[in-house]
């Protein structure tokens, strides 16, 4: 059976996953990237250093989202949804960065990994890198979500 998700059964969706992929396109060039988020009121949360997601979305900052969790070909969700960005400073970026950590720290650590969890998020590479690293939010706007189950 095929059918459209609920405005719950969206949110549980975009609660729950850690990696989705943002579309953003500038100069006649569309981009589509992973990114691992977190979703709280209505907003994706990343991060990133500087490179051709930020430049594109400074550019144009109506962006779309899409996440998706499939159990098998016939057992899937989807949600689509469309945007705004904004990057955020000061004690905005502070809370961003802080509920992104809360999500996925836990899940950075596993018993192959000997890096300690700052050591694993961009924002830490960036610095010690030398390179600005950016928190952002993309304020969604709309969204529309799909299933199907067999």
């Amino acid at each position: 059976m095929l059918g459209q998700l609920n405005h719950e059964d969206m949110e549980e969706l975009l609660r729950s996953s850690v990696v989705g992929r943002i579309g953003c396109h500038a100069e006649g060039r569309t981009y589509v990237v992973p990114i691992s988020y977190a979703y709280d009121k209505g907003a994706v949360i990343g991060h990133s250093a500087n490179g051709l997601k930020l430049r594109m979305m400074r550019e144009n900052p109506n962006v779309c989202f899409e996440v998706d969790r499939m159990d098998d070909l016939g057992n899937w969700r989807s949600v689509i949804a469309w945007g705004r960005f904004e990057e955020l400073s000061g004690s905005d970026a502070d809370h961003a960065m802080a509920q992104l950590l809360a999500k996925l720290l836990p899940i950075a650590v596993t018993s192959e990994t000997s890096h300690p969890p700052k050591d694993l998020t961009h924002q830490n590479r960036a610095h010690s890198e030398g390179l600005p690293a950016v928190v952002y939010r993309i304020r969604l706007t709309e969204m529309t979500g799909r299933f199907e189950r067999r």
